[in-house]
């Protein structure tokens, strides 16, 4: 039973009036007979829902009965967006605000659902950040998060990977994304829309300029957008490789999902072995032989001969350097 789900069957009933179990079933995505259930569990929290029958009929709150949210600062509302993403709000400096609009939302449910969300809050814990390395220190997040809400243009120092290793920008920030515990800038410039890594900021002011996002910009699609085209330009080869068993499950925690996925899809068994061989994307020579590396005598490069030749190359350095006979 999804608590969040009962408080919005509840909000619709409050916002809208008279509702059929059908109308809400619609509304929410879910069955018409898990609206009548969610219906029943409001009724049982002690929420007064009662059934008005015939044409025109539905489920509405008894007049008067309403579920206040009072007392929220403009913070605490702002704050409400990152409840169940304690390190994102610590991040943006929110974790009291958080804290504070969580308990005046708890106490503004009914007793049943306050019990409901309690319970559903003890068995489930959201940790953004991924495993094998530290949180990034970004400390011009909040200064960017400021820019972000007033429409302000920002001066930045950044770090790059390519050359030149330093450069200086005036940005537009359009919006900020968490992903995998690493946040992002998206901003507009005088050379278009580009994506920033924030740890990467060496230096930032936001400067008096104003600006106007975009009404129709929707930064949940463009992301989507950046991260399709990242993946189309990630990968310019391919590689044939074989793989033993042991080197095919030890495959997911080696290398990314899209090698992975392919693998999977092209894995065809070599004549007289256990092995498979299958065709995988690369980035580059370079960055194949150190992810392929760490299968160790699991995988064998069959093609192209350049990756086949690094990994050999790599081999025999290592033969060299730990030759102790």
């Amino acid at each position: 039973m999804s608590a969040s789900r009962l408080l919005s069957v509840l909000l619709l009933l409050q916002s809208r009036g008279r509702l059929p179990a059908r109308g809400i079933a619609d509304e929410l995505g879910v069955s018409v007979r898990t609206a009548y259930r969610d219906l029943a569990r409001l009724q049982a929290a002690g929420v007064p829902v009662y059934a008005e029958p015939g044409p025109g009929g539905g489920y509405q709150l008894l007049n008067g009965y309403r579920t206040r949210l009072t007392g929220l600062s403009e913070g605490e509302a702002r704050a409400l967006l990152f409840a169940g993403l304690p390190h994102a709000a610590a991040d943006l400096g929110l974790a009291a605000e958080v804290t504070a609009a969580r308990l005046k939302l708890l106490a503004a449910l009914p007793t049943g659902l306050r019990e409901e969300a309690a319970r559903t809050a003890a068995v489930f814990h959201l940790d953004a950040p991924g495993w094998y390395r530290e949180p990034e220190q970004a400390p011009h997040l909040t200064l960017l998060v400021d820019a972000v809400r007033t429409g302000r243009t920002v001066d930045v120092r950044y770090r790059s990977w390519r050359v030149p290793q330093e450069v200086q920008r005036r940005l537009r920030p359009y919006g900020l994304v968490l992903k995998s515990g690493v946040w992002y800038l998206v901003a507009a410039t005088d050379r278009g829309m580009a994506t920033y890594r924030v740890a990467h900021i060496i230096d930032a002011s936001v400067g008096d300029e104003r600006f106007d996002r975009p009404q129709d910009f929707d930064l949940g699609a463009h992301w989507d957008s950046y991260l399709a085209d990242f993946q189309a330009r990630r990968y310019t080869g391919e590689a044939t490789i074989r793989l033993s068993p042991r080197g095919r499950r030890r495959l997911p925690d080696n290398v990314t999902p899209e090698v992975v996925r392919a693998v999977d899809s092209t894995a065809t068994a070599v004549p007289g072995t256990e092995w498979v061989e299958a065709v995988i994307p690369i980035e580059g020579v370079e960055h194949a032989r150190g992810e392929l590396l760490r299968l160790g005598g699991d995988v064998e490069v069959v093609t192209p001969i350049e990756l086949r030749r690094a990994m050999a190359a790599t081999v025999r350095l290592l033969a060299r350097t730990y030759d102790v006979l």
